[in-house]
């Protein structure tokens, strides 16, 4: 508690270590709350979980509580599974897919994770992940960093139509994306024109913590 209350003044780190994908997974007591941040980025809670919550609001919080299975692509310490549960009240099922074992453990011990019931984790690689399932989903957010690098597969043809082909009809896309500089705003401009108008609904909002684009993405038919 008392940490928690001097977190207001100065961030109070308790807790870091390394994993074999990650050269820091850092916990840290932050303006009352506890956040996972790798070495130059936010994974969970603070900053991110405020973006990843922008993205929900524009879905629809009452859309999104009427679902049946969502996907979440980049767990880290659970953030915006905690926004489902937490705030959404969303009792349907939720699989989320982490390809790094230690950070779910820094997450199940600091943030709880393990006592979500309709949560399943699957560790494996997304690409890997989204090539295997057979499950449909209402709603598929994409949320993976290396601390501030996004793996370009994301940006693939392959995997866009994989990703659409996952989504039920009426279903959406929550993409959190970062652009640092021109080439990766191109990058996104691109991404976005690979979606058939007749086909989706798409919508970017930019400029959200400075350097993160949202992209959301209805599926009509």
């Amino acid at each position: 508690m008392i940490k928690k209350i001097f977190s207001y003044l100065i961030p109070i780190k308790i807790y870091q270590s390394k994993s074999s994908l990650s050269k820091s997974i850092e916990v840290t007591w932050a303006n009352g709350e506890l956040v996972l941040d790798s070495e130059n980025a936010n994974y969970s809670y603070g900053s991110l979980q405020r973006i990843l919550r922008i993205g929900l609001k524009n879905i629809g919080f009452e859309k999104i509580a009427a679902m049946e299975h969502i996907l979440v692509l980049g767990v880290a310490g659970g953030s915006v599974i905690k926004t489902l549960v937490d705030e959404i009240k969303f009792k349907g099922k939720i699989t989320g897919v982490e390809i790094d074992s230690d950070i779910i453990k820094v997450a199940n011990k600091y943030f709880a994770l393990d006592k979500i019931p309709q949560l399943d984790i699957v560790i494996e690689d997304a690409f890997e992940f989204v090539l295997k399932t057979k499950n449909k989903y209402d709603l598929i957010i994409i949320d993976i960093f290396q601390d501030t690098t996004m793996p370009n597969f994301l940006f693939e043809t392959f995997f866009i139509n994989r990703i659409c082909f996952l989504l039920k009809s009426r279903g959406f896309i929550l993409f959190n994306t970062m652009i640092l500089n021109e080439t990766q705003n191109i990058r996104n401009r691109k991404y976005v024109s690979e979606f058939y108008e007749n086909q989706f609904r798409i919508r970017t909002i930019p400029r959200i913590e400075i350097h993160n684009e949202l992209i959301v993405i209805e599926k009509l038919e």
